[in-house]
């Protein structure tokens, strides 16, 4: 699969430059939120302020799968070279929007940027490196995860304090062009053998689909209740959307995933593991921070540091997981035991309370983090090894838009139990008309004003809702669980 014109030492350039491109992309959707207070008061339009992280999700959503199909059929270096032209134009036009309507466009314009530097990412490692090679070399892209996840937040705060918010965005131009560079100069690969036939009617259901699906799940619970119409309406869409797309792909000549794909065991697991993975591990991961704030009294920059032992842990296992891969060809048992160890984290911090100590906290959260690495890269190792070199793209863009969109679910369905279980719990503890509704129990400013006995209450409380939260993500580990012991060892062969 390696072209013959890229040495080892251009290989490893372009490595590095992927990961360059990627940290971009990741960042971008974690630099934001200290930074949002600033840019209302720069720019005004308060309304509008959440789609300045919708745009970026909602694109990138959608340009992952398409990107990944764009690339098997004219060629990855053309998708990855169109990530970074578009990603660097939306930073710059960011950076220097004038109102909150060019920003959240121009925010657009950076997701879909972003979401070709993943779904190349991923795909150009397939390419670059034989099976056993590349598990290693996926095993670094954790770093990433680790270092957006962690780093963002305290980049976009100090950029913001120390510079302006406008730098948030400014700060990708220089990566963006050594990423470029890297390409234009290292990258080389042979250009598709077959004539490109586009699915059209394919990416207009399912960008349509995918958009839905992510309105749904960020509305669901926070702009709108979960039964009312416009989340009723974009669920339904989303469903009859996905279905007739199903449909669709089974007669179009170049599907934008291939249903063939789904029918190899190897990738269905994979993708099922990888959505499992996303709800249970970053879905879960998002409302820590919370429980560090509300429960704990932690503030939001150290609440954001408590949630290193998680990453850490992600870290040791997903780049583990690789070296072992590397040395023995052995995987299969892998997705199993990310789950299992996934669960026993969760478990543990279903018993956490107001007491809780945050190295205790640390530790739980180590052990969950431990988890979910050990399947993260582990899965598209085994979609790109299920498919072939045609289908090498999609594959890799399937597994990590599944993954993506169990995310997003899990986000939702998470948050949704968090509120109603709150709203439950503060009415035993607190007087009625003395607890404050969710939205104002999770800002600090509010917390600090409430009196000792109110404020405990609303703390106990969220330990309490918080336990039902983890308790209910075990079902969907389980299921995972079996979903991984139907996974066999397929020897991992370069593809022709």
């Amino acid at each position: 699969m390696v072209s013959d014109e890229m040495g080892h030492r251009d290989r490893l350039v372009v490595f590095w430059g992927l990961m360059l491109a990627g940290l971009m992309s990741s960042l971008d959707a974690t630099v934001l939120g200290t930074a949002l207070p600033a840019i209302v008061g720069d720019l005004g339009g308060r309304d509008g302020l959440a789609w300045v992280s919708t745009a970026y999700v909602l694109a990138t959503s959608v340009a992952v799968p398409l990107s990944g199909r764009l690339g098997d059929l004219f060629g990855r270096r053309v998708v990855l070279l169109t990530g970074l032209l578009a990603f660097l134009a939306g930073s710059a036009a960011c950076g220097a929007a004038p109102s909150m309507g060019w920003l959240i466009a121009f925010r657009a314009v950076q997701g879909v940027g972003g979401g070709c530097l993943m779904s190349s990412m991923f795909a150009l490692t397939g390419e670059l490196f034989e099976p056993r090679e590349r598990a290693r070399y996926q095993g670094y892209s954790a770093l990433i995860f680790a270092v957006s996840s962690v780093a963002g937040p305290l980049a976009g705060g100090f950029l913001t304090d120390h510079a302006s918010w406008r730098w948030v965005f400014y700060v990708n131009l220089p990566l963006g062009v050594a990423a470029l560079a890297t390409t234009l100069l290292f990258l080389r690969l042979p250009r598709p053998e077959r004539a490109p036939r586009i699915d059209y009617l394919g990416i207009v259901l399912l960008g349509a689909a995918v958009t839905c699906f992510t309105l749904c799940t960020s509305w669901a619970g926070t702009r709108y209740a979960w039964g009312s119409p416009a989340v009723l309406a974009l669920g339904a869409g989303a469903v009859a959307l996905f279905a007739v797309w199903v449909l669709a792909e089974r007669r179009a000549a170049e599907p934008v995933v291939p249903p063939r794909l789904f029918r190899d065991r190897s990738f269905a697991v994979a993708c099922a593991v990888a959505a499992v993975g996303g709800a249970t591990g970053f879905g879960l991961a998002t409302y820590l921070p919370m429980f560090f704030q509300v429960v704990g009294g932690a503030g939001a920059t150290e609440s954001g540091l408590l949630l290193l032992p998680m990453m850490l842990g992600l870290l040791a296992s997903s780049m583990g997981a690789g070296r072992y891969i590397a040395r023995t060809g052995r995987y299969h048992r892998l997705p199993a035991a990310s789950m299992v160890v996934s669960a026993a984290g969760v478990a543990l911090l279903a018993t956490m309370d107001t007491g809780t100590t945050p190295a205790t906290a640390g530790v739980y959260m180590a052990v969950l983090g431990f988890g979910a690495g050990l399947s993260q890269q582990v899965v598209l190792l085994v979609a790109q090894n299920a498919a072939p070199r045609a289908d090498l793209g999609a594959a890799s863009a399937g597994v990590f838009a599944t993954r993506m969109l169990g995310t997003a679910a899990g986000m939702a369905v998470f948050g949704g139990i968090v509120s109603s279980r709150f709203a439950e719990e503060i009415g035993r503890r607190v007087p009625a008309g003395g607890a404050p509704p969710f939205e104002d129990a999770v800002r600090p400013g509010v917390l600090d004003t409430l009196p000792g006995p109110v404020r405990d209450g609303v703390a106990e409380a969220f330990a309490a809702a918080f336990s039902d939260l983890f308790l209910t993500a075990l079902p969907l580990l389980a299921l995972g669980t079996a979903a991984a012991t139907l996974l066999r060892h397929v020897p991992l062969t370069p593809h022709k």
